[in-house]
């Protein structure tokens, strides 16, 4: 029940964050969006009609015919992450003003990001594009990631015809941004670097780190395909801080090392999240 709630709170958050981003950064500045709120913000430029409304009757529409691709958890989840969103979307119109474009531009991205990725950190969708894509994934095959694009690309190609082709550029920029933000919420801000050494004083480079960099180290045995040989492999994870100092210590013990640094996007356990017991 806690983890539930605690999703349900995130859901709300995002879904809060989203339409912020939407109605005092996006609107006001006259820019687009991709999906369902795409539509839903042409819609407004072009008759006035509440994006509320829209992205709630849409996304409504989208979820009863294509419920069954989604499971249970997420369709209601993706049902609350509507229902706020339309919510904070009608309470939040008119709140914004007109700011410089670039400013509009990397705000909206920004506050539609940090919505996207609460919302889908739980375990929802906002709809829309995620659906299309599900019941195209199903009926034709077609890959989910590429059928949220360009289905995105040609919503926000053909708000291009409403708010102009300049405003559209901003809205690429915007879109970059926003999914910059959504991959770091999904996989993490904490960058580390996972460092890979194979040398025949694993032992002692594994020794060195520990001492003097309170890192754990794994020895990995494999064995050589042209020389058949079997050698150790040293396996280590630290910050990126920490990179320059392994490298020093990895050539005062063997200068004739071979080193492969890998970027890691997230890591947690024990030394990294929590301390050592």
């Amino acid at each position: 029940m806690n983890s539930t709630a605690k999703e349900i709170t995130l859901i709300i958050i995002g879904s809060l964050f989203f339409a912020l981003g939407v109605n005092l950064f996006a609107i006001p500045n006259e820019l687009g969006e991709g999906g369902v709120t795409g539509i839903s913000m042409t819609l407004y430029y072009v008759f006035g009609w509440s994006p509320g409304y829209t992205n709630f009757i849409m996304n409504g529409i989208l979820l009863a015919i294509g419920y069954k691709v989604l499971n249970k958890r997420v369709t209601w989840y993706t049902l609350l992450a509507i229902f706020f969103t339309s919510v904070f979307l009608h309470f939040t119109e008119g709140m914004g003003r007109s700011l410089d474009i670039m400013l509009g531009t990397v705000f909206a991205g920004v506050f539609i990001g940090i919505g996207l990725g609460l919302v889908l950190r739980s375990g929802g969708t906002t709809g829309g594009s995620t659906i299309v894509a599900r019941m195209l994934n199903q009926k034709f095959g077609w890959a989910v990631s590429t059928s949220m694009f360009v289905f995105d690309i040609l919503v926000v190609i053909g708000s291009g015809f409403v708010i102009g082709i300049e405003n559209t550029m901003y809205t690429g920029i915007s879109i970059y941004i926003s999914t910059k933000i959504l991959d770091y919420l999904i996989d993490g801000f904490d960058t580390r670097k996972a460092v890979t050494i194979i040398s025949p004083l694993t032992d002692a480079i594994a020794e060195k780190v520990s001492a003097e960099m309170d890192r754990g180290a794994t020895i990995i045995n494999a064995r050589g395909h042209y020389s058949k040989e079997s050698k150790d492999i040293l396996y280590v994870v630290i910050n990126k801080q920490e990179l320059f100092l392994l490298k020093k210590m990895i050539q005062q013990i063997d200068d004739k090392a071979f080193v492969v640094v890998h970027d890691v996007r997230d890591v947690f356990g024990e030394g990294f999240t929590f301390p050592k017991t």
